[in-house]
C-alpha cells in the first residue's frame, strides 16, 4: 500500500519539504538550505539524504511510498527534463531520472508554479474546483495554470509565465528576461515600487511616501488604506494594469477560480477589490463568473501541488 508521499519545492535560497499521508495529510514539514554551488551540483544529493533520513526516523519503508513530487524555479518538460533553472545554476537535464536513480523512489517534477497551482487547486482556496489560475505577485509576477484538474505545462514547460506578458510596448526600461514592458515590470512588489517611485518624480504628489527611505509595496498599500490620495492611486494603476492582464488570459482558459499569491497578495481585501473591479470592466463576458480570491496554503502550496501531482 502506497501510503506516504514527499512533496520537495525548491527555491533559490531554501528547499521545502513535506511528508505526506496521500490522502492529502501533511505529516510534518522542514526547510533546508539551497546549496546553488557549483552550478546546484549538490541540490539532488541533499533532498536524496534528507528523504533518506526521514524514512529512517519515521520507520517507513520505500514500499509504502509513492514518490517524490518536486518543483522547480523553472521550465519543467512532461517528462521531468528542466530547460535551465537560473537561480539554481542548473543547466538541461532529466531531475526525474537523476533524483529516482538516487532515491530509488519514483519521482515527478514540474515548474514551481504550476505545482502551487495544482497545490491550492487540491487542498486550497480552489479547492472543488478544477480549472484554476495561480497568480503570484512577488519579487517577480509568477503564474500556473491548472485545467479539468491537470497542470498546463506546455511544449517547453514554460506555461503559466505570465509575468512576461507585454503590457506597454513603449516601457524604456528592460525586464529582468531582457525584453520591455512586460507585466513584472508593473506588478510585482519591486514593480509597484518602480511606478511610485517615477509618479513621484514626475509629478507634485503631496504624500508622507516622500520621506519614506527605503520605500515598498507594503508602505503604498499601508497609504492607500489610510487614505493617502497619491497611495490610493498607485493601487488602482496596479489594479488596472492587473487586473487587465487577467481578463485577457481568462479569455484564453476561462478559469473557474483565480487565486492570488505571493507576498503582495498579504495586501489583502483591498488588492482583491481593485483586481475584481478591473477584471470585471476589461473581461469577456463569457468569462466573468471567475472568483478572484487570496491564495490560502501560502508557502505550502508547492509541496502539497508535489503530492497531487504523483496522485495523477
Amino acid at each position: 500500500m502506497k501510503q506516504y508521499g514527499f512533496g520537495v519545492d525548491v527555491g533559490g535560497t531554501t528547499i521545502k519539504m513535506g511528508l505526506f499521508e496521500m490522502s492529502g495529510q501533511l505529516l510534518e514539514k522542514w526547510e533546508i538550505p539551497t546549496r546553488t554551488e557549483e552550478h546546484g551540483k549538490y541540490i539532488l544529493d541533499d533532498i536524496a539524504k534528507q528523504v533518506e533520513n526521514k524514512l529512517s526516523e519515521k520507520n517507513i519503508s520505500k514500499e509504502e511510498v509513492a514518490g517524490i513530487g518536486v518543483g522547480v524555479p523553472g521550465p519543467v518538460k512532461e517528462d521531468g527534463t528542466v530547460i535551465k533553472c537560473v537561480n539554481l545554476g542548473w543547466g538541461i537535464f532529466n531531475v526525474t531520472e537523476a533524483l529516482s536513480e538516487k532515491t530509488g523512489l519514483p519521482v515527478k517534477a514540474g515548474n514551481d508554479a504550476n505545482v502551487a497551482a495544482l497545490g491550492e487547486m487540491w487542498q486550497g482556496s480552489g479547492k472543488g474546483s478544477q480549472d484554476v489560475l495561480l497568480v503570484t505577485i512577488g519579487t517577480g509576477v509568477g503564474g500556473g495554470i491548472v485545467i479539468g484538474g491537470k497542470m498546463v505545462a506546455g511544449s517547453n514547460g514554460a506555461a503559466g509565465e505570465i509575468g512576461h506578458i507585454l503590457v506597454d510596448s513603449k516601457e524604456k526600461e528592460y525586464c529582468t528576461c531582457g525584453k520591455r514592458g512586460c507585466l513584472e515590470q508593473f506588478a510585482s512588489a519591486t514593480g509597484i515600487v518602480r511606478m511610485a517611485k517615477k509618479a513621484l518624480a514626475e509629478q507634485e504628489w503631496k504624500t508622507p511616501l516622500r520621506e519614506v527611505e527605503n520605500l515598498t509595496a507594503k508602505d503604498i498599500f499601508e497609504a492607500a488604506k489610510q487614505g493617502d490620495a497619491f497611495g490610493e492611486n498607485q493601487v488602482e494603476q496596479l489594479g488596472e494594469i492587473l487586473g487587465t492582464a487577467i481578463a485577457n488570459i481568462a479569455c484564453v482558459i476561462n478559469p473557474e477560480v483565480i487565486v492570488i499569491g505571493g507576498g503582495v497578495s498579504k495586501a489583502g481585501s483591498i488588492l482583491i477589490r481593485v483586481l475584481n473591479k478591473y477584471f470585471m470592466e476589461k473581461s469577456y463576458h463569457a468569462s466573468q463568473n471567475a472568483r478572484i480570491v487570496l491564495a490560502k496554503l501560502g508557502n505550502d502550496a508547492g509541496i502539497y501541488g508535489c503530492i497531487r501531482m504523483l496522485i495523477e
